[in-house]
């Protein structure tokens, strides 16, 4: 039996998410099939071909899937996925999180959703409870569907791989939906999913404009990401797509640098895989010092001045 492997690009170049995907499926037994669904997309299967352990490519070209309409893509992975898969896997990003649960309950299978380590093909561990416990899950589905938390696992070599593009058939347009448009926060720092740095703000910064005036500067001298927590977000200081935690981005940069957060668990499940943790904040009992490796009390505006001109 193969894996199926949903690919998330933007037609252009794949995700970063699909690697660690990809490395998921191969742990899993069989080969490893990986299913683009795009419009124009042929630079993108043909990436994802020399991709070491992919055995198979399948090309499905059509317009219905230009901005992976979950309708639209969950109905192709449903006509793919008959084609004799145990598996059909995807990285548990926005995308994944859209599309997956949809297909999953097309294919009458449960889903298991976040699997940070893969056991057997059929036993899975997975977070509950924020990240503060771990569920061992064995699946008796014939058709097992997951996603894959990305930063559980490590890419494979994006070259020496020779796997073949088989073009297939589109399942076409459901009409559920269609796309409207889309206002795309612009910015030219590290992508925070897969930034090795990211500096942080929360509520402690104030307002918006704390976040231009004081977090910027350090974050470029760093070659650093921006992120926020979920309070930063909702009083409406930074875009939500800057939001890290359970309702935002899981990340595990090698650096994260937390300025103003206090540390609510809602945050600390989408960065305490980091590598290293450093936390800037007034309050000596904030819970986030109790995962930071370094730890800085005190006034953070006077902190991040201070790093600015270090660095």
């Amino acid at each position: 039996m193969s894996v199926l492997v949903i690919a998330e690009h933007d037609n252009k170049t794949l995700k970063s998410t699909t690697g660690p995907t990809i490395a998921a499926a191969q742990k899993l037994g069989g080969d490893v099939h990986v299913l683009v669904a795009g419009s124009g997309a042929q630079a993108v299967a043909t990436q994802t071909a020399q991709i070491a352990g992919v055995a198979k490519v399948l090309l499905a070209d059509d317009a219905a899937y230009a901005h992976s309409l979950a309708e639209n893509v969950a109905a192709l992975i449903v006509q793919v996925a008959k084609g004799g898969y145990s598996h059909v896997v995807a990285p548990a990003s926005f995308f994944g999180k859209n599309v997956m649960p949809r297909a999953a309950a097309l294919l009458d299978s449960q889903q298991i959703s976040d699997v940070t380590t893969i056991e057997s093909a059929d036993t899975f561990v997975r977070p509950i409870f924020a990240g503060n416990a771990f569920a061992t899950v064995q699946s008796t589905e014939a058709l097992k569907v997951l996603t894959i938390r990305p930063t559980s696992f490590d890419a494979p070599a994006a070259t020496g791989g020779s796997a073949a593009i088989e073009n297939i058939a589109s399942a076409g347009d459901t009409g559920l939906t269609s796309f409207v448009g889309q206002d795309l926060t612009k910015n030219e720092r590290p992508d925070l999913g897969t930034a090795k740095i990211v500096i942080s703000g929360g509520r402690g910064l104030g307002n918006g404009e704390n976040f231009k005036a004081y977090l910027e500067p350090v974050a470029d001298k760093l070659g650093a990401a921006i992120g926020a927590s979920r309070a930063a977000v909702d009083a409406g200081y930074v875009p939500n797509d800057y939001q890290v935690g359970q309702t935002g981005k899981i990340i595990a940069p090698n650096l994260y640098i937390a300025v103003g957060i206090s540390g609510a668990i809602q945050h600390l499940a989408g960065m305490k895989d980091s590598k290293v943790i450093v936390a800037i904040n007034k309050d000596g009992d904030s819970p986030i010092f109790q995962i930071a490796d370094y730890g800085y009390v005190g006034d953070l505006f006077e902190a991040l001045k201070e790093l600015k001109d270090a660095l």
